[in-house]
């Protein structure tokens, strides 16, 4: 093991530093401040591990000495069982057509995959699976938005100068790597770390280069993740970006969706596509990719109204929560929500929809766990983020976010542009405002501003009073114009509001498709033994499977081959319906092909059937068969 451990500061706040020359007999070992009015009876970890250190931090830090055994904070590596599985797991997917390095024969390129036959068809259903199971809250729609997205959006809702990670380079063979993928081993969260606290950690562990074992590294810095490209040719062309995510078109439509949904909040809207990162260093297969399958519904609220989510749906289904407490719990949603430990009662519904949504299409439900973001991970204008995070062969992945966004994002676009974006609310009873403002002067405005005046004189009366002129004013269509002092009076009026116009709030619910659907195979993915031979068995949901029904005839001869064809075809022109048609090879060959791709049910045509019309149904988990009409199919 490496000479390093974790100190934990306080309870209730996250690992912040390594603790140099101590030697340790494993991987994590817990330093607690001794003032903390706590008993070591509290902790997730056995009392002989924590060593409580009182206003003596810094003198003891490079001397003490760790010896003992003490648990890891999130599984990091496989045994050589596990690995050997992984490569079995993933040579199976290329051989029969799920996932492919995308233009191989060119060389290939990191990050990027194919979907083959297999998976293609796999991936389109889990991408329905997802938006029918959102559709049945009943206010949401779909939409679909463009994949180029102009710089000024992005500017906007500041991806331009913040959708950044921190990349460092080896010096001897010039690799790029994460910064905090490097420190992994290195730090409980080091995602979380700000650019010099990764570099004095970088530099104090010196992690050996992935690409070729030397471990001297460049200075840490940001690097921007979006692609850029140019929207337009020539000169008139604009600058713009391969979308990072979906979420952007959904709020700059929001004025379309609020009138879509009668002015009446709440509604939600969602959509599935493409997103594009340049990643500095794709890894792990389908778990980091540089363009990705996303699915984001963003859900407008009023922040003022009493929610009415009802969470007893989830009362008999406790599920594990990882609050930012760091201990791990299971609870039911209610629970968590009157506790506080959930934030909104929207976020709980979402988190309980969500844990629906991935146990129907085959993730175990032993191995999810839903994690609170700690405060120095979130957004500074977030008020609560959860992640599902699923156990596969990587260790623990996040798959969805689930975020309180607040109104960041239609607050920055109504600024940037001009437009309002909000919603009204009325009050119960008129309120009676007195209004001590500005206004224009019409005797000298209209000549001046002539057909602008009414844009110019709804722009003045939206500034405060105690602004002083000459002052440059922001027109809704985007136009700047000067007023002077001579255009404007003062406008004192007492008036009644009946309602007021208000920025609504977001509950983001972001799932990553593709580690999604890697995590489904991975749970689904089994390795058996028959007939003293290696078995794959692939138990994939019926709701997700590839294909509905395999079609066998037991010899393609007789007759049998031709009956086989026929109820294939009819099969296949049933709506919704996927259909394979095999007579290569043994029967069991035949069944062994199918279940490796996961197909839940297999149909055998043998000489009965052209007799008295009755097939052979096999049950791909339970390989139990029985003879049905070929008629009730």
């Amino acid at each position: 093991m490496g000479p390093s451990c974790w100190i934990f500061h306080q309870w209730k706040q996250s690992f912040e530093r390594t603790v140099v020359d101590a030697e340790v007999t494993a991987c994590t070992v817990f330093l607690h401040d001794g003032d903390h009015g706590l008993s070591h009876d509290n902790w997730p970890i056995p009392p002989d591990l924590i060593l409580c250190v009182e206003n003596q931090r810094s003198a003891l830090l490079n001397s003490v000495k760790f010896i003992g055994h003490s648990p890891q904070p999130q599984p990091q590596a496989m045994d050589m069982s596990d690995e050997k599985r992984l490569e079995r797991l993933s040579g199976m997917l290329k051989r029969r057509g799920f996932l492919l390095p995308a233009f191989e024969i060119h060389g290939g390129a990191k990050g990027l995959y194919d979907f083959g036959p297999v998976g293609g068809r796999m991936r389109s259903r889990l991408n329905q699976y997802w938006l029918n199971h959102w559709l049945k809250l009943g206010n949401v729609v779909e939409i679909s938005c463009p994949t180029v997205t102009p710089y000024e959006v992005l500017e906007a809702s500041g991806h331009v100068g913040e959708f950044s990670d921190f990349m460092t380079q080896c010096l001897a063979c010039e690799e790029a790597s994460r910064a905090d993928t490097l420190l992994e081993a290195h730090h409980p969260n080091p995602d979380g770390l700000k650019r010099d606290e990764l570099e004095a950690l970088l530099n104090q562990s010196n992690p050996p280069c992935p690409a070729c074992g030397k471990a001297d590294w460049s200075e840490v810095s940001a690097q921007n993740l979006m692609f850029h490209t140019t929207i337009g040719a020539g000169s008139s062309g604009r600058p713009g970006f391969l979308r990072p995510e979906t979420a952007q078109g959904m709020f700059t439509s929001f004025n379309s969706l609020y009138r879509h949904f009668r002015e009446r909040l709440p509604f939600g809207a969602m959509q599935v596509g493409k997103g594009y990162r340049n990643e500095i260093a794709p890894r792990q297969g389908m778990i980091r990719l540089r363009e990705f399958n996303m699915a984001e519904l963003e859900y407008f609220i009023d922040p003022h109204a009493q929610s009415d989510e009802d969470l007893s749906a989830w009362d008999d289904s406790p599920l594990t929560l990882l609050p930012d407490t760091l201990v791990e719990t299971s609870t039911t949603l209610s629970e968590a929500f009157e506790s506080g430990t959930i934030r909104h009662a929207t976020v709980a519904s979402f988190i309980g929809r969500t844990m629906d949504f991935l146990m129907e299409v085959g993730i175990d439900p032993e191995r999810i766990r839903f994690r609170q973001h700690e405060q120095n991970e979130m957004a500074h204008y977030a008020k609560d983020c959860w992640d599902a995070e699923i156990h596969g062969s990587y260790g623990w992945v996040e798959c969805v976010g689930i975020a309180h966004r607040g109104c960041y994002d239609l607050d920055k676009h109504e600024k940037a542009t001009g437009k309002m974006l909000r919603a009204r609310r009325e009050f119960d009873e008129p309120r009676t405002i007195e209004i001590d403002a500005w206004t224009i002067n019409g005797a000298t405005a209209g000549p001046a501003f002539k057909a602008q005046a009414g844009h110019v004189k709804v722009a003045i009366e939206r500034l405060p009073k105690d602004t002083t002129f000459p002052v440059n004013v922001t027109l809704d269509s985007g136009e700047t114009v000067l007023v002077e002092q001579e255009h404007v009076k003062p406008n004192r009026q007492t008036v009644k509001e009946t309602g007021e116009w208000y920025i609504p709030h977001v509950i983001e619910p972001a799932f990553g498709i593709d580690r999604i659907l890697w995590h489904i195979i991975d749970h689904a993915y089994h390795e058996l033994e028959k007939n003293d031979e290696p078995y794959t068995l692939m138990k994939l949901s019926s709701s997700i499977a590839p294909v509905d029904m395999a079609i066998f005839p037991l010899f393609e001869k007789d007759g049998m081959e031709i009956l086989a064809r026929e109820l294939h075809q009819r099969m296949c022109s049933a709506p919704g319906v996927v259909s394979m048609y095999d007579g290569s090879g043994s029967i069991g060959r035949r069944y062994a092909r199918a279940d490796e791709i996961g197909v839940p049910t297999c149909i055998t045509i043998d000489h009965q059937s052209l007799e008295d019309g009755t097939v052979t149904v096999r049950k791909r988990d339970t390989g139990e068969q029985h003879r049905v009409a070929m008629d009730s199919l």
